[in-house]
C-alpha cells in the first residue's frame, strides 16, 4: 500500500496494519517484509542509531514490495521532517509533541517542503504561496505525505484539544511507554488510567476523522486498542517478532528433544527487548 492509500482507507474508516523497525538495518530482509501482510512500517530513528543512507535505503526497499514507509524522527523540529521526507518517506511520525509551534513546524513542512522561512510562514498563516502553479506543485508532490503527531506525555494530552486545531494532521501516535511513565505509571499499559487515556484521545482524534496509532507490544493490547477505537494499527517490531518466534520454536524442539530422549532440554526464556 503506498501512503495515497493509506490515507484514503484511513478517511473512509478503514483499518492499516504495520510494525516499527527497530532493529533491521539491511534491504536483505526484503523478502521477509514482503510476504507479511503489512500496509506500512514505521522506521524508527528516534531510539535507533540509522543515518540517512540506511533511511533512504529502507524507504526504497519498502516502496518496492507496496509496503508504505513512515519515519519516526529523532525529535519535533521541521529539518528532520524535511530530511525523512527527502529520503522517500511516505509519512513523518513526529514523536513527543507538547506545544503548539511544534505542531505547526512540522505540519507546514510535512504539506509545504521545501518552502523555507518567510515563504512557509506565508503559506501557513495565510495561505499564500510564491504562485498558483508553486501551489499545485506543492500538493501533487505531497499528495501521499502522512503526518503523524506523538502525543506521548500527560501535558501533551491535557494539551490535546488546542493540538488538534492544528489543521493538516493525519493522525496521532501514542507510546504506551512515553505516556504511561508521564502517568505515573510506567509500562502498565493495562492499568485503567491509561486505559482511560488512550480512550479520550481515540475519541477527540476520530471526532475529527483522525486515526490513532498506538504502538501495542502484544496481541491482547493490540486488540485492547482496537476495542477502543484504534484504527492505526502498530503492532510489536521486528526485534520482538524474531525473538517471539525464535522462543516458539526453539522451545518446541527443546520439548521434542527432552521427551525423546529422556534427558532435561529445556531452557528458560525472557522478554529482554527494551519497549520504546
Amino acid at each position: 500500500m503506498d501512503g495515497i492509500n493509506l490515507k484514503k482507507t484511513l478517511s473512509s474508516g478503514g483499518f492499516v496494519f504495520g510494525c516499527m523497525l527497530s532493529g533491521m538495518g539491511t534491504t536483505r530482509f526484503r523478502r521477509s517484509l514482503e510476504g507479511s501482510a503489512l500496509d506500512y512500517v514505521v522506521i524508527d530513528s528516534e531510539h535507533g542509531s540509522r543515518d540517512r543512507k540506511e533511511i533512504q535505503e529502507l524507504c526504497q526497499m519498502l516502496r518496492d514490495i507496496n509496503v508504505a514507509p513512515i519515519v519516526r524522527i529523532p525529535v519535533p523540529m521541521a529539518h528532520w521532517v524535511a530530511m525523512a521526507l527527502d529520503a522517500g518517506a511516505a509519512g513523518i511520525l513526529v514523536p513527543y509533541c507538547e506545544t503548539i509551534e511544534e505542531v505547526q513546524a512540522c505540519v507546514a513542512t510535512a504539506k509545504w517542503h521545501p518552502l523555507k522561512g518567510e515563504y512557509l510562514r506565508r503559506a501557513v498563516e495565510e495561505n499564500i504561496l510564491p504562485s498558483d502553479d508553486s501551489k499545485k506543485y506543492l500538493e501533487a508532490r505531497h499528495a501521499e505525505t502522512i503526518i503523524i503527531i506523538g502525543i506521548e506525555s500527560e501535558p501533551a494530552y491535557q494539551r490535546l484539544d488546542t493540538l488538534l486545531e492544528v489543521t493538516g494532521i493525519d493522525g496521532i501516535f501514542v507510546g504506551p511507554n512515553d505516556m504511561t511513565t508521564s502517568l505515573g505509571i510506567p509500562d502498565q499499559v493495562t492499568n485503567p488510567k491509561y486505559l482511560e487515556v488512550l480512550s479520550n484521545i481515540i475519541e477527540k482524534s476520530e471526532s475529527r476523522n483522525i486515526p490513532v496509532m498506538i504502538h501495542q507490544q502484544t496481541i491482547e493490547t493490540s486488540v485492547k486498542a482496537i476495542e477502543l477505537g484504534a484504527r492505526f494499527i502498530l503492532h510489536s517490531s521486528d526485534s520482538r517478532f524474531m525473538q517471539s518466534a525464535m522462543q516458539e520454536q526453539m522451545s518446541h524442539l527443546r520439548d521434542k528433544v527432552s521427551t525423546i530422549s529422556g534427558k532435561d532440554f529445556t531452557g528458560s526464556v525472557s522478554d529482554t527487548i527494551e519497549t520504546v
